[in-house]
């Protein structure tokens, strides 16, 4: 039976990530690593696209796919609003290079050592500790014991919540045949596509030359869609409002990042964590994830080499957390409509100011400046709305990598 001062369930963006920061160094030393990771097959994630900001000179920024000083964003009409914010980069990373990358130091790092198998149950240990019972690829059952468990599977289902939406969106590569793409600038949102019913939709274009490009299309609603309803909408968004003519797709991916006011557990046991999106590392209002990760796998890393007693820090404080459940409700209920409030937003707030509202890391103060450039008397019938509003139950995690097809139901686990 293995045991380890800390067992890290999963090599996603959290898992290695935090077995990345407790990599033994020469002068320090560093807590004993379990890292599980299921054997190659349908339980791992296919290659993904992390983005993020930052200033110049972060430490992944060898290995970045790309990086932006200038964003846009498109309203329905197509008047574009470009940005600069200032010292910060849109910065852009592909899963894999992140796990070469990290790969590389773990594969050298004395104090960690990988277990290829897929965990089955993770809990408190009977007598102190933490567990993990899992099965190799031939079956095998394995037990591994732990001071401390921190588990970054994704969430099976999301907590009770007042309002819970899905950002779901299905994205190509693709190479054109001519040059369409200006290289210097990001499309964060372009409404310039058909809105659904309920909630909102736009094109998001990362461009990684004058003829290469990622290019998405997005939803926030509350179901994802067929697979087939992302290509119509794709096919619509270069064919018909880009016009970037014949091109070829050279990978496709797809995700379903929740947006919910619930709150996700970060103790389960006493020595069992969650982190990640499990852990509520996803900013409710954006989906943005990534920063919020490096800062949660920082701080319970130096806890751990300190010695201090271990707390998994909130990846947002309770003041963004609020106006988080009031944005959510206010675009869930109708009452703001997403097409005309997100460029007014990046049209009235400085760009700097308005990344570190979206990020969490601004300022009361800030957010309270970002806060009177939204549409008042909506906002506020939300705020006083949301008192009277009981949690209702969460729903079942649709899978982030495959979309379903048309005659698939929806099952929960």
């Amino acid at each position: 039976m293995p045991h380890a001062d800390v067992v890290v369930v999963g090599a996603g963006a959290a898992g290695l990530s935090l077995a990345h920061r407790l990599c033994a160094e020469p002068h320090t030393g560093s807590p004993s690593v379990l890292l599980v990771d299921p054997p190659p097959g349908r339980l791992r994630p296919p290659p993904r696209t992390w983005c993020f900001w930052e200033p110049p000179g972060g430490e992944y920024d060898s290995v970045l796919s790309a990086s932006w000083q200038r964003l846009r964003v498109r309203d329905a009409t197509g008047a574009a609003t470009v940005a600069e914010p200032g010292r910060l980069r849109y910065k852009m990373l592909r899963s894999d290079a992140f796990e070469a990358l990290v790969n590389a130091r773990l594969d050298t790092a004395p104090n960690i050592r990988r277990v290829e198998a897929t965990a089955d149950i993770v809990r408190d240990a009977p007598d102190g500790g933490g567990e993990v019972i899992a099965h190799d690829a031939r079956g095998k059952r394995i037990v591994l014991r732990a001071t401390w468990v921190f588990d970054s599977r994704p969430p099976g289902r999301l907590p009770p919540a007042r309002t819970t939406l899905l950002q779901h969106f299905t994205g190509w590569f693709v190479r054109t045949a001519q040059p369409v793409f200006d290289p210097a600038v990001a499309d964060l949102m372009d409404f310039r596509t058909p809105q659904p019913q309920h909630g909102l939709s736009f094109g998001y274009v990362l461009p990684l030359g004058p003829r290469e490009a990622l290019v998405e299309y997005t939803e926030f609603s509350r179901a994802v869609l067929p697979a087939e309803e992302y290509e119509r909408a794709l096919r619509h968004y270069t064919g018909e409002v880009l016009a970037i003519g014949s091109f070829t797709v050279s990978a496709v991916e797809h995700g379903v990042i929740p947006m919910t006011d619930g709150r996700f557990p970060h103790r389960v046991g006493r020595s069992v964590f969650r982190i990640g999106t499990a852990g509520g590392a996803t900013r409710p209002s954006t989906g943005y994830t990534f920063a919020a990760v490096q800062r949660q796998s920082r701080s319970v890393a130096a806890q751990l080499r300190d010695g201090r007693p271990l707390r998994v820090p909130p990846p947002y404080r309770a003041w963004p957390r609020a106006m988080d459940a009031v944005m959510l409700r206010a675009l869930d209920s109708g009452r703001v409509k997403g097409s005309d409030f997100f460029p007014a937003l990046f049209r009235s707030v400085p760009a700097e100011r308005l990344l570190r509202f979206l990020d969490g890391s601004s300022r009361m103060r800030e957010d309270l400046l970002v806060g009177i450039r939204t549409p008042v008397l909506p906002m506020l019938r939300t705020v006083a709305e949301l008192p009277l509003l009981k949690p209702r139950r969460g729903p079942a995690m649709p899978s982030p990598y495959l979309p379903r097809t048309s005659d698939q139901e929806e099952t929960d686990r």
